[in-house]
């Protein structure tokens, strides 16, 4: 990859500083899936073997530090898009990257809030923009193969797979928990 590929608005890290800065994350990571998305700062540095100085220069705010968190697991629920954009059946290819987006969320405490419309619209805005984007390929493939309700968008789908993340996140298997309970919305989303 070239150069000059690399995201504009993030500067060259030195080692170090890379190293710190992916501690960080990973703690931080650790922590969100532990005790969701208001995981202290304070022990996410201690976490980290950092400190809240270093913390901070790296992530000003907690919403850096989330949408770093999330990127990732974003990214992978985009290739899954990606990938399911070839699969014979539009319809089921759109319900199977909606039960990823819903176990995904609903193992990873916080995302889902993060990831709803009308919640704080710094929180995870490049991460909501790229699962929209992700899931309106795919509703617009299963649309044109006459597999959904047309009048669906999809913030709304967004939506309610979010709320059944959060509805779910405290279960003991909150990923099936959310399966089953997206498989019944999905029934209404189903062209008649």
């Amino acid at each position: 990859m070239p150069e000059n590929a690399a995201a504009p608005s993030r500067p060259r890290m030195r080692a170090d500083a890379r190293r710190n800065h992916d501690r960080i994350v990973a703690a931080a990571g650790i922590l969100v899936a532990e005790q969701g998305a208001e995981a202290s700062l304070e022990e996410i540095a201690r976490q980290a073997g950092v400190g809240s100085a270093t913390l901070h220069r790296h992530f000003p705010t907690r919403q850096a530090l989330l949408e770093a968190v999330f990127q990732e697991r974003v990214d992978a629920l985009c290739a899954k898009a990606a990938d399911l954009l070839t699969a014979p059946d539009p319809g089921e290819a759109l319900f199977a990257w909606l039960r990823a987006v819903a176990a995904h969320a609903a193992a990873n405490r916080g995302l889902g809030a993060s990831l709803m419309p009308g919640a704080d619209p710094s929180l995870g805005s490049a991460c909501h923009a790229m699962v929209v984007n992700a899931g309106e390929n795919l509703l617009a493939r299963a649309r044109a193969a006459d597999a959904v309700r047309p009048e669906i968008p999809i913030d709304r789908l967004l939506k309610l797979v979010g709320a059944i993340s959060q509805a779910t996140e405290q279960d003991p298997d909150a990923p099936a928990e959310a399966d089953r309970l997206l498989a019944i919305a999905i029934d209404g989303i189903r062209r008649p």
